[in-house]
Formats: C-alpha cells, structure tokens, sequence
C-alpha cells in the first residue's frame, strides 16, 4: 500500500520527548545503572537528538526542574538548536522535597504552599529563557488514609495555588495540569481524573488546559471517550504517551496495547486535534531494563505507525455505516484500518526524507551507543532525582 492520500497530514507529526527517558530508572525497589547514560542535560539533549535524527518525528526535548537545572538555560537552548532539536515543556517537581510529605500546593501550611507556588514561579522563568510554551504541572499531592485531611479545603487549596501560577503566565505561554488517579497518595488524590483537571483548569482561564497521560487510567477505563470529550470542550492540551499492564507502568507506548494506542489517535484526528499547535504529542517513558536511545525510538515509531493506520479510515464508510446502524461494518472500517500494514510504506517515506528506512538497525549501527560509553566516564549519572 502506499501513503500518498494521507501523506501531508502524516507530515504534521511531531513527538516530544523527555529528558528524564535519558536517565537511569526503575522501580521502587530498584533503579538499574547503565553505561554511556548522560551525565548532565547537555548530554540528555544530545541523546534525544538522536532519536530525532533517525526518524525525523522528535524535534523537541521536555525538561524537568530541578532534574534539568542548569546555570545557563540560553545556553541550553542554544546547545538544543545546535544539535538540531529545541527545548520544549517545562516540568515542575513537588514529590522529591521532605516539606511535600503531606501535600504542596494542597499543604495546610502556608509556608509550604508558598514553597511549592515559588517553584513554579521559577519554572515560568526557566521557560521565558528556553522559550518554552507549556508548564505542565503534575501533583503527588493526597491522603493515605480516611480523615487525614478535608478533601474539600485540599480543592480549595489547590484552586488558589493555581490561581496564582496561572496569573505568572506569560501571554503566550500555557498552563497544562495532568492527573493521576493514584500513586503515591492510596486513599484520594487531589487531581485523580480528567473531570478534576478540567474543573480547575476551566476556572482559570483559556491559558490552562488538561495533560493526559495514558498510564493514569484505572484498568477498563475508555481512554478514546476522555480524548474526545476533552476535544469537544477545547480543553485536550497535550498527550503524555505510555503504555501500562497494571498501574502507571511507563513502559514504551503502544506495547501492551496496540489497539487502544490507535484508537485514541483516531478520535484525535476525529475531533481535529491532530495536526493542531494546541495539543501537543509528548511521550513520558522510564526505560527501566531496555536502553534507552532505542527504547525512544522504538515509542515514536510506534506512534507513527498507529497514527498512519488512523489517517487511513475511511470516514465516508464508517459514517454510512453509522448512519445505517450496521454495527459490524463500522466495527469492520476500523478494524480494516489497525489490521493495514503500513510498515514498508512508512520505511518508504522516511527513505524519501532522507531518513534511515530502519531507524533502530540503524541507529545500532551508527556508532553511537559505543562512543558514548568510551566517552561518558567519570562524573555522576542522570537519574530520578538527578
């Protein structure tokens, strides 16, 4: 098959990766170290580069602070474009600070809150440096156990902390908050399910707007329907790409379930978000036991292929037989769509590029992996925390 009624919009596809796949991580019972892993954000952003030279989809690196904290951020960004990527979103952190045990922006304490709006403060003047659009904010804030704390006073909490980060905003930049319904909190979460992100963001302005990570559903949840809606009410801002089994697993996006993966790109392209400056493609992978370059590239394949097969429903059909209440041939305009292979088409279309047809064998083959093991010797290794 070919690519050519729907290669222009396959075009339009970019990824952003982040910073932090680059790192060493694992698990809470083990983080395992590997050679040649980059030591500082300068050599985080020559990795990610990589994984945009081999196949032309990641053309932007999320940093998170203070994991990516760096004396000059000018200098940074200027390291970024010289390596033929930029710097992208900006990531706060309030989960890795003792004075977080209990909350941060939801905190009782006045002092801690003010800490934890502070951060963010400095997140926006990272971003002014990097020329970044996004902060994207996500809270470990919640309760372990029934009585802890008043859940209501935590929503309060939370909607004046965002109040105030908001009103920092710079006029083109956004605020994107992501939610997650359990983990590290068991008992309730503060920001726990789209209803609650759009609920705050909805409050604060056309500035802020929803992150959806695909790992932070509860099992059986229809992530497509939440894609959709948060569509249909101009609120989607951006997607972090992972794959889960059990709970918020990290693992490379589309390898548990390739079928959820498409159907959600196909309500994104439905809905009009595909394409769109607005909402914005992100992976958010921690490549505990593969490498990680590879492990990078194999996500944004991934996404391509997925999102290939997507463009290619046939929409004039599946709205005939929506319109007809023929459930099995809707079902079967779909299915058609997921079951095409458009592997060798894609691996044409990179060769068209200028891209290596086989982006991982190539990338195994460059060299890279070796020099950087050869080079990256001494100094302390990036990981969680770091």
């Amino acid at each position: 098959m070919k690519l050519d009624p729907i290669v222009d919009r396959l075009s339009a596809l970019a990824i952003e990766l982040p910073s932090w796949a680059f790192g060493n991580s694992g698990t809470r019972f083990r983080v395992f170290s590997q050679k040649g892993v980059p030591r500082d954000p300068f050599e985080k952003v020559c990795d990610a580069a990589q994984v945009h030279r081999h196949t032309g989809l990641a053309p932007t690196v999320a940093l998170h602070i203070p994991w990516d904290e760096v004396d000059d951020y000018t200098a940074l960004a200027a390291h970024a474009e010289s390596e033929g990527v930029k710097l992208g979103t900006i990531n706060s952190n309030t989960f890795q600070d003792e004075d977080y045990k209990l909350g941060s922006v939801t905190h009782c304490d006045d002092r801690i809150r003010q800490k934890a709006i502070d951060h963010h403060f400095e997140c926006i003047d990272v971003m002014h440096q990097t020329g970044s659009r996004d902060l994207k904010i996500w809270f470990a804030d919640g309760t372990n156990y029934p009585g802890q704390d008043d859940m209501r006073a935590r929503q309060d909490r939370l909607s004046d902390s965002l109040q105030q980060i908001y009103a920092r905003l710079g006029d083109d930049q956004r605020l994107v908050l992501e939610y997650k319904f359990f983990e590290p909190a068991f008992y309730h979460t503060d920001v726990p399910d789209w209803g609650t992100s759009f609920a705050q963001v909805s409050a604060l302005g056309s500035k802020a707007m929803v992150c959806l990570d695909t790992g932070h559903h509860a099992p059986g949840t229809n992530i497509e329907f939440i894609v959709m809606q948060l569509l249909r009410l101009g609120r989607l801002g951006s997607f972090d790409f992972n794959s889960r089994f059990y709970a918020d697993d990290d693992l490379i996006v589309g390898a548990a379930d390739p079928f959820q993966l498409f159907r959600i790109i196909a309500e994104v392209i439905r809905g009009g978000g595909f394409g769109s400056p607005d909402v914005a493609f992100m992976l958010d992978q921690c490549h505990n036991i593969e490498d990680k370059i590879p492990g990078q590239i194999r996500s944004v394949l991934n996404v391509q292929e997925m999102t290939a097969r997507a463009l290619l429903i046939d929409g004039d059909a599946l709205a005939a037989a929506q319109r007809a209440g023929d459930v099995l041939a809707a079902n079967g305009v779909l299915m058609d769509a997921f079951q095409t292979d458009v592997r060798p088409a894609l691996a044409a279309w990179r060769a068209a590029r200028g891209l290596p047809e086989d982006p991982m064998r190539a990338y195994a083959e460059s060299g890279y992996a070796e020099r950087i093991v050869a080079d990256r010797i001494g100094g302390t290794q990036a990981g969680w925390g770091a």
